[in-house]
């Protein structure tokens, strides 16, 4: 059984105010991930290297990508999300995650 966990309180924030149908998109994702394990594979998530992976949610609002790494112990820590605007995802976004995904497992060792 996997349990998620966020990076901070603004990142459960960001998430949980997403627009409904991208949320609905997210919960049944997130559902699919504590069934089956972290990684589902396309077209639900997709794996970024180095331990970061991305949840891909979408609605009739738009599209949402949620970055993640896993830990011992099953625990999926949610480290950062936004709401895309273009075809690839921005630089700035992922440096975000990478950093986040770099402190977490320097605090998790």
């Amino acid at each position: 059984m996997y349990q998620f966990f966020y990076y901070n309180e603004r990142v459960k924030k960001e998430i949980d105010s997403l627009p409904p149908g991208i949320y609905a998109s997210f919960a049944r994702i997130r559902g699919l991930m504590i069934k089956h394990g972290p990684d589902i594979g396309l077209p639900h998530t997709r794996p970024f290297g180095e331990g970061l992976f991305e949840i891909r949610a979408h609605g009739a609002e738009g599209i949402c990508r949620i970055f993640y790494c896993t830990m011992s112990a099953g625990r999926i820590i949610l480290l950062h999300s936004f709401v895309k605007k273009t075809h690839q995802t921005p630089a700035r976004e992922l440096a975000k995650a990478k950093k986040r995904l770099r402190e977490v497992k320097y605090a998790w060792r």
